[in-house]
């Protein structure tokens, strides 16, 4: 639809996310920079959002649309504010492959290349609990269920994994029967 959107200097690879209303899109880049999109029009909002000093590897809008999360090969992530543009609070030490918003807003779960998952206090920027382990290769994919209960995360080890968010604690074991890394995990709207 329409024309390609313009203004990173470099690759955008998979750093690409819709604002909940479906108004605008963020975008993160090799270029170190965030930009904010009109879906409608195309057209870049404001100026890029400076502040990482190495490419954007995720981006997320929280469910409100409110504010954004980005992770970069940095090794940190950080917050912004959605309207402005505004970097909130200092960043995070954390490397993420993937990052989500949970339902409620208020937890963020980054999968990350030392074959881990995070939860992170959307608020405060502060890891919630200890690391989630049980890949044995990098987690590509990560995903809250609709109640916010449970986290699928999906990894280079071939697997997908079921996690409770409040013990922090595999469900099951790993599903396995892909022959490849997987690089996007998802629940249906029912959470089933």
């Amino acid at each position: 639809i329409g024309e390609p959107l313009k203004g990173h200097k470099h690759w955008v690879i998979s750093s690409v996310a819709f604002s909940p209303d479906g108004q605008r899109i963020v975008s993160g880049s090799w270029d170190s920079t965030l930009r904010l999109w009109d879906a409608a029009t195309g057209a870049a909002i404001g100026e890029p959002l400076k502040g990482h000093k190495n490419w954007v590897i995720s981006v997320a809008f929280s469910p409100d649309g409110q504010r954004i999360v980005s992770g970069s090969a940095d090794k940190t992530l950080r917050l912004w504010d959605a309207a402005t543009g505004a970097a909130i609070g200092e960043p995070i030490k954390g490397y993420a492959n993937i990052l989500a918003f949970s339902p409620d807003g208020r937890r963020i779960v980054s999968g990350s290349s030392d074959n881990t998952l995070r939860l992170w206090d959307a608020t405060t920027g502060a890891a919630i609990g200890d690391p989630l382990k049980g890949h044995t290769k990098s987690v590509n994919s990560a995903a809250f269920s609709p109640d916010g209960q449970r986290i699928v995360s999906g990894s280079a080890d071939k697997t997908l994994r079921l996690w409770d968010t409040e013990a922090g604690t595999p469900i099951g074991e790993p599903l396995g029967g892909h022959t490849a890394s997987i690089v996007s995990a998802a629940f249906g709207p029912d959470g089933k």
